[in-house]
Formats: C-alpha cells, structure tokens, sequence
C-alpha cells in the first residue's frame, strides 16, 4: 500500500458502511491469548441500533475489549450506550494537529508550521495535499485544541480521547515508503523540516539565545531538537489535564518505538500523561518481518516501565491472515497488554476466525 493511500485511509474520518448478511455468531478465544484486552480503530456512521448491536456484540465475543472510533459529538452519543451495553469501552479517536479545517485555513494560515525553507504547511504540504499542520509552540493553537477536547470529554457515554497526528510532520518517511515517494531521506532536508515560524523561532531564541534559522546545523542541534520534543510533550500533557478533568482517559497513537518517534516526527511519548499507548507497530513501513513486532514492543514496554499500558498496534492490511496469530504472539513477547487492529474494516472475515480460533464466524456488519 502507498503512503499516499495509507494516509487518506488513516486520516479520512467518517466512512460508509456495507451490511453482509447473517447474525451474530459467537466467537470463543482460541489461539489467541484470552486475557489480554484488545482494541481496533473504527471508522463508521449512524446506522440503525440493532445493527450496532449486532456489530458490538461480535467484537465483544471476538475478544475486542474496546473501539477507537471517529466521529462527531451527536454520531458518539448515539453509539456509547449500545457500546456499553456490549460491555465495550469506547474512546473518540481524533485527529490533532494535522488539520486542513477550512475555516482555520482562511482565518488562520499563521497557526500553522512553516519549514526551514520558508514555506508554511498551509500553503505548501509535503507528500500529500492535505499535510497541514498546526504548530503546537502557539498560544492560540493550544487553547483551541483544549477548547475542542473539553467539549468531547464532556461528553458523559464516552469512555476516553485517543489522540492521532499528535505530532509534527515526517521530517523522515519510514524507510519501506522512500521508493514509493522517489525519495532518499538519508537525512533531514529543508522541505520536510518543521517548524521555523516565529513563535518556535522566538521561544527558542529567548530559551538559547540564538534564532533557529541561524544554527550551522539545525538538525544537530541537540537543544532544537528538544525544543520540538518538549513542544509537543507539553501540549500532550496540557490535553492530558483537560480530558483527565472529565474523569474519562486518554491515549495516544505514536510511531511504532520511542527512538524512531523522536526521529522522525518529534514524538518522546514515554513523557506523556496518557492512560494507554497504541504504537503504530507497521513492520512493512520499515522493511521489517512480522517478527519485529516483538522487538519494537519490547522497546516501548522497558521504556515506559509501567507507567501505563502498551497495545502494539497492527496493520492488518500487510498481515495475511494465517500469519495474524504470530503478529499478536509477538506482541504478547513482547509485553504488551494486548493488540490494536487497524483497522475493523480490514479485518476479513478469515481475520477473524484466525484471531478468535474459531473456524466459521462470519462478521455481521461492515462499517
């Protein structure tokens, strides 16, 4: 799959849904192991309330604890309840500063990052077209997105926020897409640098004395890179406090180890105030073999120490599904909690028997 289509797939919001006939037939644990507490990303939109049930209810006796789900305020308070009543937790799952909202675009194109050439992802989006971003140094990006997380933790059915695109833009692609992209991202270019606008440069400048753009290596600079790492950092852990206020949780999609999401996109997510963690762990997205799970899981767990869970996140569209059972066993070894499946909409009806153990279950609705 090309990082183009992987992006609009990941970032797309609300999808349609198609129905595939049959009800729901139960699904007993099997090869996978049974107390672990497994989520999957979602997307979806209102459909009738039986056929919520039916699809709840499926992923419930398919060992799927909870659902990451995107939406609008009035699509969660219609989905929650029939969630809980299939003993489902249930968390909005959001994208965060990678925003191409066209009132913000028009009313406020200097929120967003610029790059060490001058060009504000506003205007000029690296990769894809809709590779916009907003710049968490900014005072009023941060209250907007705390305003914005406020009123979505307030919401009583919900059980928790995940956030996505918590993060800056790839200032490198994970190896596996450079071809896909014609590139050779052997070190960080200009174009994909962020962010060089004058609120990171002048907070920068004030802390270190000197103005970013003015650095013999920019990227060498230790103190510049953690200004970055502590941008983002601080902004999570402000969320962290809104959604936390509400009494519902937070968790957080972030690359697949912390050394390769500091590297690439400015995450040090064993800093953050989160309830739960779901590493993207996307082996082929690193010319790696399903084995690696293990190790890049393992990788997060020592780094987190126990502050909170980890679920390594799989793409199921590079996971055949007799290969399933070794992605989440490798998981499993390497200390997580459980798994995270993106997406539901990918998972094949073979998926799912291999992760269940069950021969013949058939998934009843399609979101």
């Amino acid at each position: 799959m090309k990082k183009r289509e992987f992006l609009k797939l990941f970032g797309m919001g609300i999808t349609g849904i198609t129905l595939t006939p049959g009800l729901v037939a139960g699904c007993r644990s099997g090869d996978i192991k049974t107390n672990s507490l497994n989520w999957v990303w979602m997307s979806g939109q209102s459909i009738s309330e039986q056929e919520l049930g039916e699809k709840f209810r499926f992923l419930k006796e398919c060992d799927i604890h909870g659902i990451l789900i995107q939406g609008d305020s009035d699509f969660y308070r219609f989905i929650a309840p029939v969630a809980k009543q299939s003993g489902l937790e249930i968390h909005a799952w959001i994208i965060v500063l990678n925003n191409r909202d066209p009132e913000i675009l028009e009313n406020h194109p200097d929120w967003f990052t610029v790059s060490r050439e001058g060009k504000s992802s506003c205007d000029y989006q690296p990769y894809v077209d809709y590779y916009s971003w907003l710049c968490p140094s900014r005072k009023e990006v941060r209250e907007y997105l705390a305003n914005c997380l406020d009123k979505l933790a307030g919401i009583k059915e919900l059980d928790g926020v995940h956030l996505d695109y918590i993060r800056y833009s790839d200032v490198i692609l994970p190896k596996g897409l450079w071809a896909k992209y014609n590139l050779v991202q052997d070190k960080e270019y200009p174009e994909f640098d962020f962010c060089y606008c004058d609120v990171c440069r002048k907070q920068f400048g004030k802390q270190e004395g000197i103005d970013p753009m003015e650095l013999e290596d920019a990227p060498a600079n230790d103190a510049w890179r953690q200004f970055r790492l502590d941008s983002i950092t601080n902004l999570v852990n402000m969320l962290a406090d809104v959604v936390h206020a509400h009494s519902v949780k937070l968790s957080a999609a972030v690359f697949p180890t912390p050394d390769i999401a500091r590297k690439l996109v400015r995450q040090d997510w064993p800093r953050w105030n989160l309830d739960t963690i779901h590493p993207m762990i996307y082996h082929d997205f690193y010319e790696k073999e399903i084995e690696w799970i293990e190790e890049a899981t393992r990788k997060g767990v020592h780094a987190l120490n126990g502050k909170f869970p980890v679920y390594s996140g799989l793409f199921v569209p590079e996971i055949p599904p007799n290969r399933l059972k070794d992605a989440v066993e490798a998981a499993f070894q390497g200390g997580a909690m459980g798994v995270t499946l993106f997406n539901e909409n990918s998972m094949t009806d073979e998926h799912w028997q291999k992760f269940t153990g069950m021969g013949s279950k058939k998934n009843p609705v399609r979101f």
